[in-house]
């Protein structure tokens, strides 16, 4: 029954922790969703006046196609979204501007803004063959394609704003607090991100990535390569004994509800990213996932040491250890292949394994010292303990 208890606690803690996963995650632009079966690419919750821009580049056609939603700040107001080529304010800017007509319907007008004081609407600097307005639930959207010159570059000044009113195509004054004033930054076309004014930057997109790969690594990558080195070496040292077994219970019990957010976190991604499909890494994922829930089942059906299943025991729980270990390295290097942070993270990686190889071959060698020594001075006996506690049949290889 104890058992029972401690696997009902655990399913339990799972099921909360990838619930309360998906609710961190159901707040940012990454869930909403468009009408027309709209998709893009990249997504930024940007932080000023609750405002989302979602957009695809593509390069070969120096093609924007953007979605941009915020509420209004009164019910009969307008949203504007813009690129200024020549500043990083609203003077000079390129700007759509959505708004609801006179019969509830939305629309989608131009305004080259050339300076504050005259503000109407006009004709671009570049040319938007698309255009289009939604009002859902309180906010405005707009829907647009931008042929952007290729002088402009990569990375454009954005500027957003939200006004309270329209009177013959006339906008009405915005409040000039901070998040009105601080509506403005750069965004970068080609790698999803954007920074703010004062240098802060936002992509959500790019965030939950990072704390996908962040949850891996240190669950699958770290924390379950240090647990299986406790398991394979200390149990050889009597003086251990048991601190061993709960040391090595306690990393890999970690490792397996980290690595549970680290999967849901992908699972999420994935739902969000459609036609981006990573398919090695994915199904590495769903492997590694799996068997290591067949691991973490292993200790409620662990035998006694003298239960004569518990040779079948072994080789179960060793050999899925085991996999679980190489597939688990394996798919944070893809991993870091996909998310291509700075080149310091990986060779930190790489010189973490190397230090963990270097502990486990120094401790390799004094676990057979240990062992050879206490079968020498065991001259009456026909059998020996040996690291894994079996007799001196068997070679001192368990995890």
């Amino acid at each position: 029954m104890a058992y029972f208890s401690q696997i009902s606690a655990i399913l339990l803690f799972t099921l909360v922790l990838f619930h309360q996963t998906q609710i961190s995650f159901s707040l940012t632009c990454s869930s909403q969703k468009f009408t027309k079966n709209r998709l893009f690419e990249h997504c930024n919750d940007l932080p000023k006046l609750k405002s989302y821009l979602h957009w695809t580049y593509d390069s070969s056609k120096s093609s924007l196609n953007i979605a941009f939603t915020a509420p209004p700040a009164k019910s009969d107001g307008w949203v504007a979204w813009a690129i200024n080529p020549t500043a990083t304010g609203m003077g000079g800017s390129q700007t759509l501007v959505a708004y609801r007509q006179s019969d509830g319907s939305m629309t989608v007008k131009t305004y080259n803004i050339t300076s504050y004081k005259i503000i109407q609407q006009g004709k671009l600097a570049f040319e938007v063959p698309k255009m289009e307005g939604e009002y859902v639930n309180g906010e405005m959207r707009i829907f647009a394609t931008i042929i952007l010159p290729e002088s402009l570059g990569k990375v454009v000044n954005q500027v957003w704003q939200v006004g309270p009113s329209i009177s013959n195509g006339m906008l009405g004054v915005h409040e000039f607090g901070p998040d009105n004033l601080n509506s403005l930054g750069k965004l970068d076309l080609m790698n999803g991100s954007s920074t703010i004014a004062g240098g802060g930057g936002v992509n959500s997109k790019l965030r939950k990535r990072n704390i996908h790969g962040i949850l891996n690594a240190v669950s699958w990558g770290i924390m379950f390569p240090i647990g299986a080195t406790i398991a394979r070496y200390l149990r050889t040292f009597k003086s251990a004994d048991p601190a061993w077994f709960y040391l090595h219970v306690f990393c890999q019990f970690s490792a397996y509800v980290i690595g549970v957010a680290g999967w849901g976190t992908g699972l999420k991604l994935g739902s969000q990213s459609k036609g981006i499909t990573y398919t090695t890494h994915r199904n590495l994922g769903i492997a590694l996932f799996s068997i290591a829930t067949l691991q973490i089942f292993a200790l409620f059906l662990r035998p006694k040491k003298e239960h004569k299943y518990r040779f079948y025991w072994n080789i179960y729980h060793h050999g899925l250890g085991y996999i679980v270990l190489i597939l688990g390295i394996i798919n944070v290097f893809k991993g870091l292949d996909i998310l291509q942070p700075a080149d310091n993270w990986k060779k930190a990686y790489i010189i973490f394994l190397s230090v963990l190889g270097g502990i486990a071959l120094f401790l390799e060698v004094i676990t057979w010292i240990v062992v050879l020594k206490r079968k020498s001075g065991d001259k009456s006996s026909k059998t020996y303990i040996g690291p894994n506690g079996s007799n001196g049949r068997q070679q001192p290889l368990a995890i």
